[in-house]
């Protein structure tokens, strides 16, 4: 019986080694790491891989979101006096950002960078006590706090009035605002509510899909006439579930003009994934008039479903049109070793390159991964800011004081391959700078770090960080 039970597993260990050597879009690094786990740990290599090793999507979900997808870009209208084919620096990343979610940049929009901190959020409870028609409200976390029972009031108090109120939360991540007395007053009180990404009994899904896909965006649209993208969950910024890293510091951006229109088509996608409802109307009809603006904009959603393009194919081609200088703010960077050589060569070339983390990690695996990156960094001379009051969770990305990105997509594995996200890729002087002007107010409560503080780190601390970088590819 022994000897049976170990030729079973060897057969299975080699079987799952082929299946990792097989499998289409997996880097060599992930697929080395792969191949190492599953032969070193036979047992729990083979159970990990099965559990964590492919983006396994149920099939009747992959169907569904296609058949979405393919109704949305019919029903999409096109404005071709917004359509720019983008002929300076920025055009890589537009092209690469369009081959991502199909989406073109579109000029004439405005983008207004709101204040740091709870007060932020002021400005989208205004627009929805303001609302006429509709309002579509997408979150990965929605806490039942100040900040989540204020969002929940507003959504009651319009839903009451007439407007139609359609929230869809993450089920994992708002699991809280699920189980509490809010959900149940908000669909009593006729708001529509919908689950994404739901995981159900976990011992039966996790045989036909992977259970730790999460829909990560953040969304809000108001009347088809404004929208905001940005890193802020429903959540106050002491974010109750995890206090000691508190205050969670956030950035979010009002968007006005014809992007809004992507941001709703987005928001759709994922509704009616979830949802029997068809709102593909929604797209034909002509959006509300919008103050002119001069920000070219495109969003650029990504998610599991598609795992040849993803939003580090923009942030590459950004970081190698850089000249002169670049700031990035992340909470988590772990990212894929083709983005984490362009941060690098760009320093090299000379591009002043500015990379903002958070000095306390509220994840230490993803903390001790990212320290292993440090040597690297400053070798080729990035400036690291380890910023120290909080939790840094803002998503930016500026180069040349011309263009940039923000939205959901922390600079890691799994906002690339594993999370659906929404982002934003503009160009215009005016609001990059307002961008980095915040960035240099991280900078000025951060502590900069250099080759001499790794050099004094201990041989303990190191081996860690690399110990737990060998897994950095399937993070």
């Amino acid at each position: 019986m022994a000897a049976a039970t170990v030729v079973l597993v060897v057969i299975l260990q080699i079987g799952f080694i082929i299946r990792a050597l097989l499998r289409a879009g997996l880097s060599p690094t992930a697929r080395l790491a792969w191949v190492t786990v599953i032969s070193a740990l036979p047992g729990a290599g083979i159970a990990a891989y099965f559990l964590f090793g492919e983006i396994r999507l149920a099939r009747a979900g992959r169907e569904r979101m296609r058949e979405v997808r393919n109704k949305l870009q019919a029903a999409q209208r096109r404005t071709p006096d917004h359509n720019i084919v983008h002929t300076g620096a920025a055009y890589p990343a537009f092209a690469a950002g369009l081959a991502t979610s199909q989406f073109p940049p579109l000029g004439g929009n405005r983008l207004t960078l709101l204040c740091e901190g709870d007060a932020m959020m002021h400005d989208v409870f205004d627009a929805i006590g303001q609302a006429r028609d509709h309002v579509h409200v997408l979150f990965y976390i929605w806490l039942p706090d100040a900040t989540g029972t204020r969002m929940a009031q507003a959504l009651m108090a319009a839903a009451r009035r007439g407007v139609t109120c359609r929230v869809l939360v993450d089920d994992h991540g708002a699991r809280r605002l699920i189980r509490s007395n809010l959900w149940q007053l908000m669909g009593a009180a006729g708001v529509a509510l919908e689950r994404a990404a739901p995981v159900g009994n976990p011992f039966i899904s996790l045989l036909f899909q992977r259970i730790d896909l999460r829909n990560h965006r953040k969304i809000i649209v108001v009347d088809n006439r404004l929208s905001w993208v940005g890193s802020r969950n429903c959540a106050d910024a002491a974010f109750a579930i995890k206090p000691r890293f508190a205050p969670w510091v956030d950035i979010l951006v009002r968007l006005e003009g014809p992007v809004v229109q992507q941001q709703q088509a987005v928001f759709l996608h994922d509704w009616m994934t979830h949802h029997a409802e068809d709102l593909s109307h929604m797209l034909r009809a002509p959006a509300p008039p919008a103050p002119q603006g001069n920000v070219v904009a495109q969003v650029i959603a990504s998610g599991p479903d598609d795992i040849y393009t993803t939003p580090s194919d923009a942030l590459r081609a950004m970081i190698y049109a850089a000249t002169e200088r670049m700031t990035l703010t992340t909470p988590y960077y772990v990212p894929d070793p083709a983005l984490h050589t362009a941060i690098c060569s760009a320093a090299e070339r000379g591009v002043h390159t500015d990379l903002i983390l958070p000095a306390r990690n509220d994840s230490a695996i993803v903390g001790a991964a990212s320290e292993s990156l440090y040597p690297d960094l400053l070798r080729a001379g990035v400036r690291i800011h380890l910023f120290t009051p909080g939790l840094i969770h803002s998503k930016i990305v500026t180069v040349d004081g011309q263009f940039g990105m923000i939205g959901t997509a922390n600079l890691d594995h799994r906002s690339f391959d594993l999370n659906y996200e929404n982002s934003l890729l503009f160009h215009c002087a005016s609001f990059t700078e307002c961008l980095d002007q915040r960035q240099r107010s991280y900078m000025d409560r951060a502590t900069r770090i250099d080759r001499a503080d790794v050099a004094d780190w201990s041989i303990i601390r190191r081996l860690r960080n690399n110990t737990l970088a060998l897994a950095s590819p399937l993070l």
